[in-house]
């Protein structure tokens, strides 16, 4: 996507430095003009242009505006609509996620840091959950801190899905689909083709956590640089395929299997049982007496690494 020299979105927001990139579309710092306070004045701004054939910005708009109540883990939408040659979201800034957050740490979270972030990644699905939408690309780069804040937020809903319809009927199981999401971290289902549901997204999490704290997962750089991605899609998923609840956990505290045997025992259309997911972390957490202070690995970096 070809980055335009200067845009001024919708009189108001004043369009900086690339920031990041989405599932479809990218990120950019932006200034409020008409800020009341300098703690508002920086926004992020996300361009889809609008002749890509898939336009999704719309529909994610519409999503954060469905999804935001305060203190949920979902970032506050300011404006959103079309300015020049690019669809257009406007947002609340946040802080960096929690890959960069990785990177910082030399690529291993303690298990401090694990066990809180398992909690607000539990509390943040369970929410999104909650308004009837599966969010089918959990990844690290899809979660982040706020701005001066170690609160979680979880982004990017350009691939979720609506699974419950207004009647409160569970979507329909369907086989023959199209992988969904990041490989890294995509449950064995969506390898398999199958249609996704809550277990799916909490499968992934449990990935998340097992990355963080053993600083990779088994199938992580399988195959040669010059293989197929079909190819090399294959190797991931016969290596998760392969890989036992047991094997994944090795050397993890008997917690972490517990979380996968729950996810791994659920229904296509079977309601997660969050508060046994979740205490199954507090209860470790406690047991190794760490203080509930939210103080995470990053919070202790020299200035220069942060």
């Amino acid at each position: 996507m070809a980055t335009p020299a200067y845009l001024l979105v919708n009189d108001r927001y004043v369009m900086g430095k690339r920031l990041g990139e989405g599932s479809f579309g990218q990120i950019y710092y932006g200034i409020d003009k008409e800020a009341q306070e300098d703690s508002q004045r920086l926004v992020a701004i996300k361009l889809e242009p609008r002749k890509n054939p898939l336009q999704l910005l719309k529909s994610e708009a519409n999503i954060y505006r469905f999804l935001y109540q305060p203190n949920k883990g979902i970032p506050r939408l300011l404006w959103d609509g079309v300015q020049d040659d690019y669809n257009v979201l406007v947002m609340e800034i946040l802080g960096p996620n929690l890959e960069n957050l990785f990177a910082l740490c030399n690529r291993k979270f303690s298990l401090k840091t694990t066990l809180m972030l398992a909690q607000e990644l539990i509390r943040a699905i369970h929410y999104v959950h909650s308004r009837n939408i599966i969010h089918r690309d959990i990844k690290p780069e899809n979660f982040l801190i706020g701005f001066n804040t170690n609160d979680l937020y979880v982004i990017d809903f350009g691939l979720c899905k609506v699974f419950k319809n207004k009647k409160g009927e569970h979507i329909p199981y369907a086989d023959n689909k199209k992988l969904v999401g990041t490989v890294r971290y995509s449950p064995l289902n969506s390898h398999l083709g199958r249609e996704l549901s809550r277990r799916d997204d909490l499968e992934s999490v449990g990935y998340m956590l097992i990355y963080f704290i053993k600083g990779s997962l088994p199938w992580q750089g399988l195959g040669q640089k010059t293989m197929s991605r079909e190819d090399k899609y294959r190797l991931i998923f016969e290596c998760k395929q392969n890989t036992t609840i047991e094997q994944l956990c090795q050397g993890l505290p008997k917690e972490f299997k517990l979380y996968f045997e729950h996810v791994k025992s659920l229904g296509f259309d079977e309601k997660p049982n969050y508060n046994y997911l979740y205490n199954l972390f507090t209860q470790l957490y406690r047991k190794h007496k760490f203080d509930f202070d939210r103080v995470y690995d990053w919070s202790t970096l020299p200035p220069s690494r942060q």
